[in-house]
């Protein structure tokens, strides 16, 4: 932090010593013995002085913004581990007029992710208001929803002091933009800067994610994997998203330099731009043609395609505004994932919707989705032959219908030297042994080596629903494969 204070403040003062370099020759050379020319040294020392001004007021405005990172910066090495994860997920998030996407967001971002998977991440929430009700509201709403992932250290949320923020009183209207706008995309620029020195040092890689986005299944293996191709390339942005600045990765390494470049200019224009500057500074020679410009700014800006993120806020954060930003690169999300399972007898007491029957599940051709299950419903796999199943995975919901998923649900399986017997219309089962539950949507464990072969699997729910179940994800370990 000390540096980049440094920096900035230097800047300025070096524009001031600079007039004072171009006042003093002027006025040796010229001499005041004209009326003329000292009512034009009058002048220029007013505009001179205005300017002067202008600049500490700049500087004060910086100074304060800095003296909080700096202050923010120290706490971090106070109170952060010397553990450190790969990833660092960062999500500014602001009161919206009518709806907030912040859970759903977050919900598509852990989806699917194993206990590996978790553990080489932190996602950071930046609650940027300065009202202490409402920040207090997020932060008791994200624990509510997400109690494991708070407590284990996966998730944080954060905010900044209210006097983080500088005046925005005298912001200048530039680019057609109204001064609403112009305070939005400010704002916005110090948002940024903050929750990027926060995240500093948690990781080794920085994503910029915003609180209206969805993630395709499985895009965090899809960044890893691209990440290590470009390991040993030149680079400063891996890019998941053609949108903004959402899906932006950086090195952590390099998150000083870029808060620095941005609040050098953060009342001037809005962050894509400013990033955009950045890869033209770092890149582009200044007696060559924007073709070679662009060919040189693409080296430091790698693209990965499908992207990853969309986009699925409707309104903006900015007041009244309506957005309908869409990434055309996203494609269609995947909804379930296939296995090849043994061939078996499948019955279910529940209704399914449509054509998102259980066969086609437990095929691989699409996702069961059953309606308005209740206490005895069941989902039930009779193996033609018995089977050796070393492990089982029933995965519920999808990252789009995340809260349609098994409660209060159990797994059992059916030794083969037992008969599977109807008892009443209850639908109640004897010889079925308990193996597990579904936890946070998910079933997934092994089967007791003391049973050899089994005749039968099944799911059992043991209380009503509020909302229906989708099975998009069945897989068998057979022990002579795997399935």
């Amino acid at each position: 932090m000390r540096l980049i204070y440094g920096r900035l403040l230097f800047s300025l003062s070096l524009l001031l010593t600079l007039s004072c370099v171009i006042w003093y020759p002027f006025l040796s050379q010229k001499g005041i013995t004209e009326k003329h020319t000292e009512t034009q040294l009058i002048s220029l020392y007013e505009e001179l002085l205005v300017a002067g001004q202008r600049e500490v007021q700049l500087s004060r405005e910086i100074r304060t913004v800095l003296d909080n990172l700096r202050h923010l910066s120290k706490e971090q090495g106070n109170f952060t581990s010397n553990w450190t994860v790969s990833l660092v997920l960062g999500i500014p998030t602001v009161k919206r007029e009518k709806q907030s996407y912040l859970l759903n967001t977050l919900k598509s971002l852990f989806y699917g992710l194993s206990s590996e998977e978790l553990a080489d991440i932190v996602v950071i929430v930046f609650v940027a208001e300065v009202d202490t009700a409402y920040v207090e509201d997020v932060a008791d709403s994200i624990k509510t929803n997400f109690p494991n992932e708070v407590k284990s250290g996966v998730l944080e949320v954060v905010s900044a002091s209210p006097h983080f923020y500088p005046s925005f009183s005298s912001l200048k209207e530039t680019f057609g933009d109204s001064k609403e706008r112009v305070k939005w995309r400010t704002k916005q620029n110090l948002d940024y800067s903050f929750l990027m020195l926060y995240a500093w040092p948690k990781g080794s890689y920085y994503v910029q994610l915003e609180d209206d986005i969805v993630a395709k299944a499985g895009y965090l293996q899809t960044m890893k994997t691209f990440l290590r191709q470009q390991i040993f390339k030149d680079w400063l942005i891996l890019e998941f998203s053609q949108l903004g600045f959402i899906g932006k990765m950086f090195r952590t390494s390099d998150l000083p330099m870029l808060v620095e470049f941005i609040l050098m200019f953060y009342k001037d224009k809005p962050i894509d731009w400013l990033l955009d500057h950045i890869l033209w500074v770092k890149a582009c020679h200044p007696e060559k043609n924007s073709v070679h410009c662009n060919r040189e700014k693409e080296v430091l800006k790698r693209r990965y395609k499908p992207s990853l993120f969309q986009h699925v806020g409707l309104h903006s954060s900015l007041r009244g505004k309506i957005q309908n930003l869409r990434d055309k690169d996203f494609g269609k999300q995947v909804l379930f994932k296939a296995h090849s399972n043994p061939p078996a007898e499948l019955t279910t007491s529940l209704t399914a919707y449509k054509t998102h029957t259980l066969k086609r599940a437990y095929l691989g051709e699409d996702f069961f989705w059953g309606m308005s299950p209740m206490a005895g419903d069941f989902v039930q796999i009779h193996f033609y032959q018995p089977q050796a199943v070393k492990g089982y995975l029933f995965r519920s919901g999808n990252i789009e219908t995340n809260e349609d998923k098994f409660y209060n649900t159990t797994v059992e399986v059916l030794p083969s030297d037992h008969h599977l017997v109807f008892l009443d219309i209850c639908r109640d089962f004897v010889s079925f042994v308990s193996l597990g539950a579904f936890v946070n949507g998910v079933a997934q464990g092994t089967v007791d080596p003391l049973i050899p072969r089994i005749s039968a699997m099944r799911l059992v729910i043991h209380s009503d629903s509020d909302v229906w179940v989708l099975l998009s994800e069945v897989q068998k370990h057979m022990l002579n494969c795997y399935c």
